[in-house]
Parts: C-alpha cells; sequence; structure tokens
C-alpha cells in the first residue's frame, strides 16, 4: 500500500474514532445546557400540563432548564418540523399528542415526513376520549344509541370541535363500523361543540375526558362509554367503546418526541427519567383525576400503541374520504 493513502486511511479511521468518541461523550453528559420542550398546543390544555409537570421534574432530576415553548398551528406542523430540522442531539424535544405525527400527514401537507423522521421516547399520560350524548334520547347505553341510529338513519346529528382532529374522525369511523348515518355539525372549538350538546341542539359529542367528565351529573347529557383500551380510574362504571365495539379505540397519547439519530443512550435517559415520573403516585392521582391514563410506557408499548394507532387513522381518514 502507498505511504500516502496508508496515512489517509489512518487519518480516517482515528477522526471516526474520535468522532464515535465525542458521540459517546455528549450523550452520558447530557443534559449540560437548557433542554427546549416544544409544544404544539396552547397552554392551559392536557398536552401543555403534561408537558409541564415533565418540565418540572426533569429539571429537577438533572439539575439543567427544561423550557416548554408552546407553538400552536394547525395539525402541530410548526412543531414538528422545528424538531426534525434541530441537531439530534437531546436538546430539542417535542412533547405532543400522537396524532402530531400520525394523522397530521394523512390530511394535510407537510415539508417532512415525522413518522419516519420522528422517534416517540415514551408516554406521561393518554388522554381519553368520551361519547356523550343528549339525554333525552330514549338510550343508556352505546349499543342502544347504535341500534336508535340505525332504526332513524339520517335524523341524529353529531357535533365536532373542528374537523380532522380525533372528535371528528373517530366518531366517523365508529358510524362506518356500526353502519349508522348522522349528520354532522362542525363547531370551531370544544366550548362551543359542548355548549350544542347541553343545549340540546345536537345529539352525540366526542370529546375530552377532561372536559366532559365535569358534566357527568348535568342531567342535559349523558356519557356512555370511553375511547380508551381499558376503563378509566375516573369514571370506572363507564364501559370501553371496545366493549361494544371490539378493536375500536380513540385515544390522545401524549409523550416525548426526538428527532431520529439522537443517540440512544439520550434517549434510554429520557425515557427512564419519564417512567420513573410516571410511576409517583400523587402524579398518577392528578392525572387520573382529569380522565387520563398514566403512561411511562416502555419502547416495545409504544410501538405497539403507534402501530396500532396509525391503522386507525388510516382508517377514519378513510372513511372520511379527506384529501389532502
Amino acid at each position: 500500500m502507498k505511504p500516502k493513502r496508508r496515512s489517509l486511511l489512518k487519518w480516517l479511521a482515528l477522526s471516526l474514532m474520535s468522532l464515535g468518541a465525542t458521540n459517546a461523550f455528549c450523550a452520558d453528559e447530557w443534559p449540560n445546557r437548557q433542554v427546549t420542550i416544544l409544544v404544539p398546543t396552547a397552554a392551559g390544555g392536557n398536552t401543555d400540563l403534561m408537558a409541564r409537570l415533565a418540565a418540572e421534574y426533569l429539571q429537577n432530576k438533572f439539575g439543567k432548564p427544561f423550557v416548554v415553548i408552546n407553538k400552536p398551528s394547525a395539525g402541530g406542523v410548526l412543531t414538528t418540523e422545528q424538531t426534525v430540522n434541530s441537531p439530534a442531539d437531546g436538546y430539542t424535544l417535542l412533547f405532543s399528542p400522537s396524532a402530531t405525527v400520525l394523522l397530521t400527514p394523512l390530511v394535510q401537507q407537510i415539508s417532512v415526513d415525522p413518522r419516519k423522521l420522528l422517534t416517540p421516547v415514551t408516554n406521561v399520560g393518554t388522554g381519553s376520549q368520551v361519547i356523550a350524548v343528549k339525554r333525552s334520547l330514549p338510550v343508556s347505553s352505546l349499543s342502544e344509541f347504535l341500534a336508535y341510529a340505525r332504526a332513524n338513519p339520517g335524523k341524529l346529528n353529531y357535533v365536532v370541535a373542528g374537523v380532522n382532529n380525533i372528535s371528528h374522525l373517530g366518531p366517523l369511523l365508529l358510524f362506518k363500523r356500526a353502519n349508522v348515518d348522522l349528520v354532522m355539525v362542525p363547531q370551531r372549538g370544544e366550548p362551543q361543540a359542548v355548549g350544542d350538546l347541553i343545549g340540546g341542539d345536537v345529539d352525540f359529542y366526542f370529546g375530552n375526558a377532561s372536559v366532559l367528565l365535569q358534566q357527568s351529573d348535568n342531567d342535559k347529557i349523558r356519557l356512555l362509554a370511553v375511547g380508551t383500551s381499558e376503563r378509566i380510574a375516573a369514571a370506572p362504571h363507564l364501559p370501553t367503546i371496545s366493549e361494544t365495539m371490539p378493536g375500536f379505540v380513540f385515544s390522545s397519547w401524549n409523550g416525548f418526541f426526538v428527532a431520529v439519530g439522537t443517540p440512544q443512550p439520550i434517549i434510554s435517559s429520557l425515557r427512564q427519567a419519564v417512567i420513573d415520573m410516571v410511576a409517583q403516585p400523587e402524579l398518577q392521582r392528578r392525572l387520573r383525576d382529569l380522565g387520563i391514563v398514566p403512561g411511562g410506557q416502555a419502547e416495545a408499548e409504544v410501538r405497539s400503541v403507534f402501530e396500532r394507532d396509525y391503522e386507525l387513522f388510516v382508517a377514519a381518514v378513510a372513511a372520511a374520504e379527506v384529501k389532502k
């Protein structure tokens, strides 16, 4: 081998070793400065609450600032793109509902593919959806409601809090699988949708448990079922939708994502810290009171949930005939 070529190969080998050592050092030392947590929703909602609980815990644990920045946008596109385009070093984290990564690319244009470019780490909690109906309807269970709707095609309606989201696509998939026909009533947001239901203007709403459970004693509405895979502690008397429609799960996984390429030691450290946080009894109680199922899922469970939810979102988008 020629001396110049031998020297070049030696230099390359040493450079790669140095780079590997540097990456390992950075991963082992993470975090050694401020970590930014991007949240695609406005302050005050469940996603923001869970992000801030996590930020406080992580800051206390690691002794470095974890700063939450809210950047609301349609489908969470702004925070998704910023996370993907940031260095994969663990200093820009995305805290988001899974729908931002799994559903948004199915219903709107986005410059990146978050399913390929973001890695889900673990969740703080999974927010449940609840089916609520007008109490004056002659039904007391989901099966009775579906039978009533089937006997009265096109005569009942349902309200949605915006379109191309869980409150819109979840019911559409349910109605398709149950072979029922309801008329959609669009609203700007959840307060207006709940107001329509309480006011008797609509028959059905699929909304956040943290909002609808507060109305459980309202004599104008009736809660029928929850969208999580298991019954929730805040309302154990409510059956799951899947008890009537096997396999139907529509809920909101909320947790951390990092850019693909983030060193595995950083991912593992973040995951274990969140798992430890969610294991605290007081935090679990606080989440459950809001109708949120405490998270802290292991890697294999996260992968399984994302595969299931993606299939459901694809089916729901097809049922809605959404075109980007």
